[in-house]
């Protein structure tokens, strides 16, 4: 009989086993069944355009597997180069990236989205029903096409001196997106990020794109899929990670309870009622140390992982300078059991160097311990991101025995 009251540090390791930080590291270099497992644990790689260390989606397999060849993720989402696309593009929990079999689990929201996900791109769409159809027609004939290259077939011309930012985008961009949102498009990148709209019947196949899930079947499904990627969460961890809504989750909380999916017990320390899914383990102990990013789900629900880990922990990219505490491109950095650390990274490419622009140790570890492994850890990050050392900037309480650990490396390889 699984167990009806868990304590918070059982908690803590039945979390960190289903997203996969207990499962057996790679012998050798990873593999794309190394990437299946991971996505089949994480369920999803959300997806953030900023670069200032690595984008967010690449660093999931990172932090569960280590340095590993990142073109795996590329052909697995963008460029497959034999067999099937494992990966599609769609608003998940944010934009993310989602096995394709788990598509036609989003055609409600598909239907929400149908002129577009935000309220300027669907007035743009309501006025651009010929333009929309103009865009696909361009796209069946033309192929994967970003905005401008559709402009550009379309011979429309967009008035000199407009910049770039979101809201003042030509009404391609906008109807591009709402067909996005609606489903009538998907998307491939390219080596650069840039997005290219494409059909959706050829990116994930024309059988994919006509399945339609019932609703409160796809909420079910998605419900179950959460709980196992979470192992243990409550409601509101259940909506967040697909950014579902409560009043879904809790009938498909009820169904899963009366399949056998789910079970209800009580967490130490916890406030709301908790579910334990039929696939959680608790492991004895858990051992890895991980650098994660903002977006990773481990942490990426704010309030859980503050209720999980004690760990208070915000973004602080769109912080006025002067007004941040740890720093722009804040990263978690996980020791077994605990969030001992967090750095701000940034890749100077240039240079060669993965900085460290500020290192904060978080209260009650050692820090000597910490920067050790950090050290480590860092090193391991610079090599995957082609970079060629480490270079700790003096800001945090941990930069001073990080940048003693760093050197000691540095000397060691050295030798």
């Amino acid at each position: 009989m699984p167990p009806t009251d868990l304590s918070a540090a059982q908690a803590r390791r039945i979390a960190l086993a289903a997203q996969g930080f207990t499962d057996r590291m790679p012998s050798g270099p990873p593999t794309a069944a190394h990437l299946r497992r991971v996505i089949g644990r994480t369920r999803l790689f959300q997806m953030d355009s900023v670069s200032i260390a690595a984008r967010a989606h690449y660093m999931p397999m990172f932090s569960r597997l280590g340095p590993y060849d990142r073109g795996l993720l590329d052909r697995a989402a963008w460029r497959p180069r034999r067999g099937a696309r494992v990966l599609v593009e769609y608003w998940a929990h944010e934009a993310a990236l989602i096995p394709i079999a788990d598509w036609p689990l989003f055609g409600w929201r598909r239907d929400e989205f149908r002129d577009g996900r935000y309220r300027y791109t669907r007035e743009v769409m309501q006025r651009n029903r010929e333009l929309a159809a103009d865009v696909h027609d361009v796209i069946a004939e033309s192929g994967p096409s970003t905005p401008k290259q559709i402009e550009h077939h379309l011979g429309i011309e967009r008035p000199a001196g407009i910049p770039g930012g979101w809201w003042h985008r030509g009404e391609v961009k906008h109807v591009c997106e709402a067909m996005f949102a609606s489903g009538d498009l998907s998307a491939v990148r390219n080596e650069n990020f840039v997005r290219h709209y494409d059909l959706t019947e050829r990116v994930i196949g024309p059988e994919t794109a006509r399945q339609h899930v019932d609703r409160a079947d796809a909420h079910r499904e998605l419900t179950a899929r959460a709980a196992t990627a979470l192992g243990v969460a409550t409601v509101a961890d259940l909506a967040d990670y697909y950014r579902t809504k409560a009043v879904d989750v809790r009938p498909a909380v009820a169904d899963l309870i009366d399949a056998g999916e789910i079970v209800p017990v009580e967490v130490q320390g916890w406030r709301d009622p908790a579910y334990l899914s039929k696939t959680a383990v608790i492991p004895r102990r858990v051992e890895r140390s991980a650098i994660l990013s903002p977006f990773d789900p481990l942490v990426f629900f704010r309030p859980r992982a503050e209720r999980l880990f004690d760990f208070h922990y915000r973004i602080e990219i769109y912080v006025p300078e002067h007004k941040r505490v740890h720093g722009y491109y804040v990263l978690p950095y996980l020791i077994g059991t605990d969030m001992a650390a967090r750095v701000d990274l940034k890749a100077d490419r240039r240079a060669g160097d993965l900085l460290v622009l500020a290192a904060h140790l978080e209260d009650g570890q050692p820090a000597a311990d910490v920067a050790a492994r950090l050290a480590v850890d860092l090193a391991a990050m610079a090599g995957w991101l082609d970079l060629d050392r480490v270079r700790v900037i003096d800001r945090g309480d941990l930069a001073g025995p990080l940048a003693a650990a760093v050197a000691s490396i540095t000397t060691d390889a050295g030798r």
